[in-house]
């Protein structure tokens, strides 16, 4: 088909636009290979063992890294390429800039190889993902390997590093009441980092984490036994009927980090948490910052990315359990019209410079 076939008498064909948009589409596939070699960087350590910012041979950091030679070389010329290595030809090494490395590995605020794992690790399901674009009943949380582990590494540097200067002083008197000693519960705790991490610097306080997945929970279970915590407990729960099996008035906080949206049924949910709360207890929802308004996400700095992970993941295990389907980019908008329709009576929303990717509610009854 010419370009003159594709013209209708209401549309004209831009050239230019087609120039830059071949060429936005022509970075994004080498940025996709980029991310998924950086994925590989960080689950093999590689990046670690390059986090001096010494140079190094190819034979030198096979044997650091006890992995293939072949297979590093062929690593080391993709991230070559990409830059994100220097590399001297004349002498072979290469070496991880410092200013990389503080971006790439723990030696900075923040590891950003963590969430180039989503990529792969989303990729695993696709199949099944077009599959539910026909049927329309979603993939279940059990088709995603390794989920819940780049979850707790995801919170770790969102969550667990602002845990106790910045998320629970958003809600006042909250610290002072957990150092006196209250009921908390966290909803959707996946593997209960942020639990144990509450749980070992307020002993007083008693915690609960439920969440759907075994594997996750028994994660929990076996940390929390290691490190000697007495003072928290992880229960398998389905939250799809919250809004009936929640005990009355029996918490006095209750926490859910990245997990209404991808709940079957999240107004149910976020009604069976204003029914455990007390009358003077505090809710603290960290969920995704965006719209409800696709032309509003336009401008969004991680627009694509969730979307996709919504599409891929959150929306999708929503469905399988015959849910709403609600999705990750459900938005400020709808979330307050949710939390006002379960009966909080009070709906505050802040953001935290450290967290781009998430609004932090704070609600009362």
């Amino acid at each position: 088909m010419t370009t003159a076939q594709l013209n209708t008498p209401n549309q004209t064909f831009d050239d230019t636009r087609q120039a830059v948009f071949e060429n936005r589409f022509m970075q994004a596939l080498n940025a996709g290979g980029m991310l998924q070699l950086v994925s590989l960087g960080h689950r093999t350590g590689l990046f670690n063992h390059m986090a001096d910012g010494e140079p190094v041979t190819c034979s030198e950091l096979a044997r650091r890294s006890r992995l293939n030679e072949r297979y590093v070389r062929e690593w080391l010329g993709g991230l070559t390429v990409s830059g994100i290595l220097d590399h001297e030809a004349e002498v072979m090494t290469y070496r991880l800039p410092p200013e990389h490395a503080s971006l790439l590995t723990d030696s900075g605020d923040a590891n950003l190889a963590v969430f180039a794992q989503y990529i792969p690790l989303l990729g695993q399901v696709e199949d099944d993902v077009l599959e539910s674009f026909k049927h329309g009943k979603g993939v279940h949380y059990d088709k995603y390997h390794r989920f819940h582990e780049v979850m707790a590494e995801d919170s770790g540097q969102t969550v667990l590093p602002a845990l106790f200067d910045a998320i629970l002083p958003l809600a006042p008197e909250l610290t002072e009441r957990l150092e006196s000693g209250i009921r908390v519960l966290d909803l959707g705790c996946g593997r209960g980092m942020a639990l144990m991490k509450m749980a070992e610097r307020f002993p007083a306080s008693h915690f609960e984490g439920y969440d759907l997945s075994a594997d996750a929970i028994a994660w929990a279970r076996e940390h929390a036994s290691r490190r000697g915590l007495k003072n928290v407990a992880f229960e398998i729960q389905d939250l799809s009927d919250f809004d009936v099996t929640a005990e009355k008035e029996k918490f006095d906080c209750v926490t859910t980090f990245d997990a209404i949206h991808d709940q079957a049924y999240p107004l149910k949910l976020l009604q069976g948490i204003r029914n455990t709360l007390k009358s003077n207890g505090v809710y603290l929802a960290q969920d995704i910052h965006a719209s409800s308004h696709h032309h509003h996400d336009r401008d969004h700095p991680l627009g694509p990315l969730l979307y996709t992970i919504s599409i891929m993941h959150c929306m999708s295990v929503s469905l399988a359990q015959g849910g709403e389907g609600l999705g990750t980019m459900w938005g400020r908008e709808r979330a307050r019209d949710y939390f006002t329709r379960a009966g909080f009576s009070s709906v505050e929303v802040h953001q935290l410079p450290h967290d781009i990717q998430n609004d932090y509610w704070v609600l009362r009854p």
